[in-house]
Protein backbone atom coordinates (compact mmCIF):
# COMPACT_ATOMS: atom_id res chain seq x y z
CA UNK A 1 0.00 0.00 0.00
CA UNK A 2 1.29 3.45 -0.90
CA UNK A 3 2.16 5.68 2.04
CA UNK A 4 0.27 8.99 1.64
CA UNK A 5 2.89 10.71 3.79
CA UNK A 6 5.80 9.83 1.52
CA UNK A 7 7.07 13.33 0.53
CA UNK A 8 9.38 11.92 -2.13
CA UNK A 9 6.41 11.20 -4.39
CA UNK A 10 3.40 13.07 -5.64
CA UNK A 11 0.00 12.70 -4.03
CA UNK A 12 -2.82 11.35 -6.15
CA UNK A 13 -4.72 14.03 -8.00
CA UNK A 14 -1.86 16.53 -7.63
CA UNK A 15 0.46 15.64 -10.54
CA UNK A 16 1.50 19.29 -10.98
CA UNK A 17 2.39 19.83 -7.33
CA UNK A 18 5.85 20.46 -5.88
CA UNK A 19 7.29 18.11 -3.30
CA UNK A 20 9.21 19.23 -0.26
CA UNK A 21 12.43 17.84 -1.73
CA UNK A 22 11.92 19.73 -5.03
CA UNK A 23 11.12 22.92 -3.16
CA UNK A 24 14.32 22.70 -1.12
CA UNK A 25 16.39 22.01 -4.25
CA UNK A 26 14.85 25.02 -5.99
CA UNK A 27 15.54 27.29 -3.01
CA UNK A 28 19.13 26.07 -2.84
CA UNK A 29 19.74 26.78 -6.53
CA UNK A 30 18.20 30.22 -6.21
CA UNK A 31 20.47 31.07 -3.29
CA UNK A 32 23.53 29.96 -5.24
CA UNK A 33 22.54 32.06 -8.26
CA UNK A 34 21.92 35.09 -6.06
CA UNK A 35 25.30 34.68 -4.38
CA UNK A 36 27.06 34.39 -7.75
CA UNK A 37 25.23 37.45 -9.03
CA UNK A 38 26.30 39.47 -5.99
CA UNK A 39 29.89 38.36 -6.51
CA UNK A 40 29.85 39.43 -10.15
CA UNK A 41 28.30 42.76 -9.24
CA UNK A 42 31.00 43.37 -6.65
CA UNK A 43 33.67 42.42 -9.18
CA UNK A 44 32.24 44.82 -11.77
CA UNK A 45 32.06 47.61 -9.20
CA UNK A 46 35.65 47.02 -8.16
CA UNK A 47 36.78 47.03 -11.80
CA UNK A 48 34.84 50.20 -12.57
CA UNK A 49 36.47 51.95 -9.66
CA UNK A 50 39.90 51.52 -11.27
CA UNK A 51 38.93 52.99 -14.67
CA UNK A 52 40.25 56.50 -15.07
CA UNK A 53 38.36 59.07 -17.15
CA UNK A 54 39.95 59.85 -20.51
CA UNK A 55 42.76 62.37 -20.29
CA UNK A 56 42.13 65.50 -22.32
CA UNK A 57 45.01 67.48 -23.77
CA UNK A 58 45.10 70.62 -25.86
CA UNK A 59 46.84 70.55 -29.23
CA UNK A 60 47.69 73.26 -31.73
CA UNK A 61 47.61 72.15 -35.34
CA UNK A 62 48.58 74.05 -38.46
CA UNK A 63 46.11 72.83 -41.11
CA UNK A 64 46.04 74.31 -44.62
CA UNK A 65 47.88 77.38 -43.41
CA UNK A 66 45.49 78.02 -40.52
CA UNK A 67 46.45 77.57 -36.88
CA UNK A 68 43.78 75.65 -34.98
CA UNK A 69 43.56 74.69 -31.33
CA UNK A 70 41.32 72.11 -29.70
CA UNK A 71 41.07 69.68 -26.79
CA UNK A 72 41.58 66.05 -27.78
CA UNK A 73 41.95 62.63 -26.27
CA UNK A 74 45.50 61.33 -26.80
CA UNK A 75 44.11 58.29 -28.65
CA UNK A 76 42.35 60.37 -31.33
CA UNK A 77 43.78 59.95 -34.82
CA UNK A 78 44.50 62.88 -37.08
CA UNK A 79 41.89 61.42 -39.43
CA UNK A 80 39.22 61.68 -36.73
CA UNK A 81 40.16 65.25 -35.86
CA UNK A 82 40.28 66.45 -39.47
CA UNK A 83 36.89 65.01 -40.33
CA UNK A 84 34.87 65.16 -37.13
CA UNK A 85 36.30 68.27 -35.48
CA UNK A 86 37.42 70.43 -38.40
CA UNK A 87 34.90 69.27 -41.01
CA UNK A 88 37.59 68.55 -43.61
CA UNK A 89 35.84 65.56 -45.13
CA UNK A 90 38.03 65.44 -48.23
CA UNK A 91 40.22 63.13 -46.17
CA UNK A 92 38.41 59.80 -46.49
CA UNK A 93 37.92 56.94 -44.05
CA UNK A 94 39.04 53.70 -45.64
CA UNK A 95 40.56 50.69 -43.91
CA UNK A 96 41.73 52.68 -40.85
CA UNK A 97 44.81 50.47 -40.57
CA UNK A 98 47.25 51.94 -43.06
CA UNK A 99 46.58 49.74 -46.05
CA UNK A 100 44.42 51.62 -48.56
CA UNK A 101 45.73 55.20 -48.53
CA UNK A 102 42.32 56.89 -48.75
CA UNK A 103 43.18 59.08 -45.74
CA UNK A 104 46.53 60.33 -47.07
CA UNK A 105 47.47 63.89 -46.13
CA UNK A 106 50.73 65.82 -46.29
CA UNK A 107 52.65 66.39 -43.09
CA UNK A 108 55.60 68.68 -43.74
CA UNK A 109 55.17 67.89 -47.46
CA UNK A 110 55.45 64.12 -46.89
CA UNK A 111 52.43 61.86 -47.62
CA UNK A 112 51.23 60.21 -44.42
CA UNK A 113 48.28 58.04 -43.48
CA UNK A 114 46.07 60.15 -41.22
CA UNK A 115 44.51 57.02 -39.73
CA UNK A 116 47.88 55.93 -38.32
CA UNK A 117 48.91 59.37 -37.12
CA UNK A 118 47.78 60.62 -33.73
CA UNK A 119 46.61 64.20 -33.60
CA UNK A 120 49.07 64.91 -30.80
CA UNK A 121 51.92 63.70 -33.05
CA UNK A 122 51.13 66.32 -35.66
CA UNK A 123 51.77 69.32 -33.43
CA UNK A 124 54.47 71.58 -34.77
CA UNK A 125 54.07 70.27 -38.32
CA UNK A 126 52.36 71.72 -41.36
CA UNK A 127 49.36 69.63 -42.40
CA UNK A 128 47.83 69.90 -45.87
CA UNK A 129 44.59 68.18 -46.85
CA UNK A 130 42.81 67.99 -50.19
CA UNK A 131 41.00 71.22 -49.41
CA UNK A 132 44.35 72.97 -49.01
CA UNK A 133 45.29 72.37 -52.66
CA UNK A 134 42.53 74.61 -53.96
CA UNK A 135 43.46 78.00 -55.38
CA UNK A 136 40.44 79.89 -54.17
CA UNK A 137 37.63 78.29 -56.17
CA UNK A 138 40.00 76.80 -58.73
CA UNK A 139 41.39 73.29 -58.70
CA UNK A 140 45.09 72.81 -58.06
CA UNK A 141 47.31 71.39 -60.81
CA UNK A 142 47.09 67.78 -59.59
CA UNK A 143 43.33 67.98 -59.13
CA UNK A 144 42.90 69.44 -62.63
CA UNK A 145 45.10 66.77 -64.17
CA UNK A 146 43.04 64.02 -62.55
CA UNK A 147 39.93 65.51 -64.13
CA UNK A 148 41.54 65.85 -67.57
CA UNK A 149 42.79 62.25 -67.62
CA UNK A 150 39.71 60.68 -66.03
CA UNK A 151 41.90 59.28 -63.25
CA UNK A 152 39.01 58.06 -61.14
CA UNK A 153 35.79 56.09 -61.35
CA UNK A 154 33.94 55.83 -58.04
CA UNK A 155 36.21 58.60 -56.73
CA UNK A 156 36.48 57.41 -53.14
CA UNK A 157 40.23 56.84 -53.24
CA UNK A 158 40.87 59.96 -55.33
CA UNK A 159 41.61 62.40 -52.47
CA UNK A 160 44.31 60.12 -51.13
CA UNK A 161 45.70 59.52 -54.62
CA UNK A 162 45.89 63.26 -55.23
CA UNK A 163 47.66 63.90 -51.93
CA UNK A 164 50.26 61.21 -52.65
CA UNK A 165 50.82 62.69 -56.11
CA UNK A 166 51.16 66.17 -54.62
CA UNK A 167 53.73 64.91 -52.13
CA UNK A 168 55.70 63.25 -54.93
CA UNK A 169 55.77 66.38 -57.09
CA UNK A 170 56.85 68.57 -54.20
CA UNK A 171 59.94 66.42 -53.69
CA UNK A 172 60.48 65.32 -57.29
CA UNK A 173 59.03 67.80 -59.82
CA UNK A 174 59.72 65.73 -62.96
CA UNK A 175 59.22 62.04 -62.10
CA UNK A 176 59.42 59.23 -64.64
CA UNK A 177 56.49 56.80 -65.04
CA UNK A 178 58.23 54.11 -62.95
CA UNK A 179 58.88 56.64 -60.21
CA UNK A 180 55.25 57.71 -60.29
CA UNK A 181 54.02 54.13 -59.98
CA UNK A 182 56.38 53.48 -57.09
CA UNK A 183 55.33 56.63 -55.25
CA UNK A 184 51.65 55.87 -55.76
CA UNK A 185 51.90 52.21 -54.71
CA UNK A 186 50.65 52.99 -51.20
CA UNK A 187 47.25 54.03 -52.56
CA UNK A 188 44.78 51.38 -53.67
CA UNK A 189 42.13 51.95 -56.34
CA UNK A 190 39.45 49.27 -56.30
CA UNK A 191 38.22 50.49 -59.70
CA UNK A 192 41.65 49.82 -61.24
CA UNK A 193 42.24 53.25 -62.77
CA UNK A 194 46.00 53.01 -62.28
CA UNK A 195 47.03 53.73 -65.88
CA UNK A 196 44.94 56.91 -65.88
CA UNK A 197 46.36 57.92 -62.50
CA UNK A 198 49.93 57.56 -63.75
CA UNK A 199 49.19 59.72 -66.79
CA UNK A 200 47.44 62.30 -64.61
CA UNK A 201 50.45 62.65 -62.32
CA UNK A 202 52.71 63.07 -65.33
CA UNK A 203 50.40 65.77 -66.68
CA UNK A 204 50.34 67.52 -63.30
CA UNK A 205 54.14 67.62 -63.36
CA UNK A 206 54.02 69.34 -66.75
CA UNK A 207 51.43 71.86 -65.54
CA UNK A 208 53.40 72.69 -62.42
CA UNK A 209 56.61 73.06 -64.45
CA UNK A 210 54.97 75.62 -66.71
CA UNK A 211 53.80 77.56 -63.66
CA UNK A 212 57.21 77.48 -62.02
CA UNK A 213 56.51 74.58 -59.69
CA UNK A 214 53.45 76.01 -58.01
CA UNK A 215 50.73 73.62 -56.90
Amino acid sequence: MKNDHDHSGTKPGRGRGVTRRQFLKTMGSGAAIAAASDALTDLGTAGAATIEPATIVRVNLLVNGRQRSLAVEPRWSLLHVLREKFGLTGTKIGCERGECGACTVLIDDVPRYACLTLAVEAQGSEIVTLEGLMEGERLGAVQQAFVEHDAFQCGYCTPGQIMSAEGLLRSHPAPKPDEIRRAMSGNLCRCGAYAHITRAVGRAAEMRGKKGGAS
